[in-house]
């Protein structure tokens, strides 16, 4: 057999082991995505075009709804822990986001939009700590990467079917975002049900009555591995902007708004095809040339975006986009279950949560007042710059790592 031939046959064992919990979870993840993305690829051009909100104000929407699931996620883990469950959490989190559909097609305004986007994010972070935990608890170590390829590939799936149902509503509608908005309550519907029905959380991966302590126990048992690694994910968060930002880039080269979510489509494909292989690296021991090449991804899309070469340059920098985010969400994903104790596992994916948060959200509100004053251009060129600078953590992560395997 030959070295391709066995690398697949492996590939297909892999993710024949892999725990139903995993593939229910991913499914999960697919029709929440799908949902998500036929409002947030519309979202920014009908926050700009039809309510006439500035780039800037979109800066800190951004920032602020992405901040807040990040932020929530750090409560949300260490009460996961706390009480011992998963499952329950992530449902909560789940029915949260999928009853905030609704809100979006009956808002007369950029308040209650802006209200239901942050709703949407807080049940982001109520579900993502649990998830990601369950996810490490029910899968055997040797295949944490590939789990968490598996589970962000079908996410991805979903983000690219849920802009391209968009386009197709709104060909068909002549632009009726409204529409749109109330279709995209269906999938959101089905995420709820898959995940009641169809995912069971094992009594054996419950956390130990050690877990149980106050709320707010716990935190100074995170190792410094951990810690080395959440700095290295913030600031790199940093550098990441909204995805808000591809959108509007993409409409100032000429995309029309009807097209306006063929961009999230390009970055989720990318997405989509580069998870679960980017898993499969995570298991082979590679995670320092993993981070590394999502540093640099980061960097290359944006200095790519910087350019002002028409729609082919800036799809070309959104393809590279989807690459980093593959890269980077699988890797911190494996790392931090690698790197927390297995106690406080739900804890420490909450805790890497809240520092990319206040990362998150000055680097949106940055980003957003560079493209207020100095264009889009040089926005996107600090950003590159911006993406190298957690390379400098990267020697003291990986002696550090070695000196405890060795």
């Amino acid at each position: 057999m030959s070295e391709p031939e066995a690398d697949a046959v492996t590939t297909i064992r892999s993710a024949a082991r892999m725990p139903g919990a995993v593939w229910a979870l991913g499914v999960t993840s697919l029709f929440m995505d799908c949902s998500s993305e036929m409002i947030h690829a519309l979202l920014p051009v009908y926050l700009t075009g039809t309510l006439g909100l500035a780039m800037a104000d979109i800066g800190w929407i951004e920032g602020a709804a992405e901040a807040t699931a990040l932020a929530v996620k750090v409560v949300s883990g260490r009460l996961s822990d706390r009480i011992g469950r998963r499952k329950e959490l992530a449902l909560f989190g789940y029915g949260l986001a999928a009853a905030t559909k609704p809100i979006f097609p009956l808002a007369s305004g950029a308040v209650e939009v802006v209200a239901a986007r942050v709703v949407d994010r807080v049940g982001k972070g109520v579900r993502g700590a649990p998830r990601d935990a369950l996810i490490a608890d029910v899968t055997a170590p040797e295949l944490r990467g590939a789990a968490y390829g598996l589970r962000q590939a079908l996410d991805t799936v979903g983000a690219v079917i849920g802009p391209l149902v968009a386009i197709a509503l709104m060909l068909a509608t002549h632009d009726d975002a409204r529409l749109v908005f109330w279709a995209a309550c269906i999938p959101a519907l089905a995420c709820v049900l898959v995940l009641a029905l169809f995912v069971r959380e094992p009594d054996e991966t419950r956390p130990p009555p050690a877990a149980r302590g106050p709320l707010l126990a716990g935190f100074r048992e995170l190792p410094r591995a951990f810690l080395l690694l959440t700095a290295f994910g913030a600031l790199l968060a940093t550098a990441r902007v909204g995805e808000a930002f591809l959108v509007l880039r993409a409409s100032g080269a000429g995309l029309a708004m009807a097209f306006a979510p063929l961009t999230l489509v390009a970055m989720s494909f990318v997405a989509a095809l580069a998870a679960y292989p980017a898993g499969k690296i995570v298991d082979c021991w590679s995670e320092r040339r993993l981070l590394l090449a999502a540093s640099l991804t980061l960097a290359v899309s944006e200095a790519v975006l910087a350019c002002s070469g028409g729609l082919g340059v800036v799809f070309a920098g959104i393809a590279l986009w989807g690459l980093h985010i593959a890269l980077a969400q699988v890797a911190f994903s494996a790392l931090v279950a690698r790197t927390a104790p297995a106690h406080l596992r739900a804890t420490g994916f909450g805790v890497f949560g809240l520092a990319n948060a206040v990362a998150v959200i000055a680097g949106n509100a940055a980003f957003g007042a560079l493209a207020e004053r100095g264009g889009e251009s040089f926005a996107y060129g600090v950003a590159a710059i911006a993406a190298l600078a957690p390379l400098a953590l990267l020697p003291a992560m990986y002696s550090r790592r070695s000196a405890a395997h060795g």
